[in-house]
């Protein structure tokens, strides 16, 4: 899954070579994937899909490397003593266990992950919406979450997204997703967009604002030259995770 994930696709054959094993093992595990909706068949290999997520658990193993480095250029934008408004996605939640050594932090969430963390963390507060909770994903959606982040002034808003196109529009799976994130985004004094490189012309279908629209965007590499001259005329900061290793 790393690997079709970084690239777009693979074939049957260069994942044998790679994994030193027969293309009928490859096609057992890839067959196994592609049943649970990870991963889906074209002629030859695989390919990411094209229209809907994988599972929470899957999301976080892929590219976790990258994101590590984007929760490390993260936690030097957050003092102590801040509030955090949090969407759901790995990344975020990675971002925030990269602040372990800040303290008196406010957290408002929907995503499930990152408030079991923040209970764990002394001196944090943490605060939760009520909706309707999407077990695979962990979180929580509806209007009701809309609402919560509407009665907040966060410090910082933070969040991920399914992919973003070539001229920058930001792209989520379901409408619920981009109208959560929306509403974060409204109610911050301090917009961070995190993502990895792999969002970058990944296919997912409601759209939802655009990438020079935020104050922050970090990234584990340099985004594509239209966006990065977008960020640019908007005046948005962009930290490449690379450069803070």
């Amino acid at each position: 899954m790393q690997r079709v994930h970084g690239d777009g696709r693979a074939t049957i054959d260069a994942l044998a070579q790679q994994y030193r094993v027969s293309p009928q093992t490859i096609r057992r595990d890839v067959n196994a994937l592609c049943a649970a909706g990870q991963l889906r068949r074209v002629h030859g290999g695989v390919e990411t899909p094209r229209s809907s997520n994988i599972l929470y658990t899957s999301r976080r193993r892929l590219n976790e490397g990258a994101k590590q480095n984007i929760a490390h250029c993260f936690a030097k934008l957050i003092p102590s003593g801040a509030s955090l408004a949090v969407s759901i996605g790995t990344t975020p939640e990675i971002a925030v266990q990269s602040l372990e050594t800040q303290v008196d932090l406010m957290v408002l969430t929907n995503n499930l992950n990152i408030a079991l963390y923040g209970c764990d963390r002394e001196g944090w507060g943490v605060q939760i919406p009520g909706g309707t909770l999407r077990a695979g994903d962990q979180d929580i959606l509806g209007p009701q979450v809309e609402a919560f982040f509407r009665r907040y002034q966060a410090d910082f808003g933070v969040f991920g997204v399914g992919g973003v196109s070539e001229d920058g529009t930001l792209l989520d799976f379901t409408e619920e997703e981009v109208a959560v994130r929306m509403a974060i985004q409204r109610n911050c004094r301090c917009s961070i967009l995190l993502l990895d490189h792999s969002k970058f012309g990944r296919a997912a279908h409601v759209r939802g604002g655009r990438i020079e629209d935020v104050d922050y965007v970090i990234s584990d590499m340099p985004v594509p030259a239209a966006c990065a001259e977008a960020l640019g005329e908007r005046g948005v900061e962009m930290i490449i995770a690379e450069d803070a290793k």
